[in-house]
């Protein structure tokens, strides 16, 4: 059988970096600081863009618009169905139409 061979490694053949040495530091204490007062909260200036503001009439067309968009999804997605199943229909009947063939030549010899 093939076995893998394990490579040995006697020695590192890289460069070594030597360890980093931490030293301690002293710890400095400060005063406490003074309490500090909570900002002030200032209203965001009014926005330079007008609202939408959606008339009836635009409520009506968006409607319509999102009823074609659901209705065409569908269509698409009802097609494709329907041609994965003609598809499998069409499969089916050559098989058939194959094992036919070859039963009738089974039988002939």
């Amino acid at each position: 059988m093939i076995r893998p061979k394990v490579p040995t490694m006697p020695q590192p053949t890289g460069l070594i970096t030597p360890p980093a040495v931490v030293e301690p530091t002293a710890v400095i204490q400060q005063p406490p600081y003074a309490p500090v007062a909570a900002p002030v909260v200032v209203p965001a200036p009014a926005s330079a863009r007008p609202t939408v503001q959606l008339t009836p009439g635009a409520v009506v067309a968006l409607v319509g618009g999102g009823t074609a968009v659901v209705l065409v999804v569908g269509a698409v997605l009802v097609s494709m169905l329907l041609a994965v199943a003609v598809t499998g229909v069409s499969v089916a009947i050559c098989a058939l139409v194959i094992r036919s063939l070859i039963n009738t030549e089974a039988k002939q010899r």
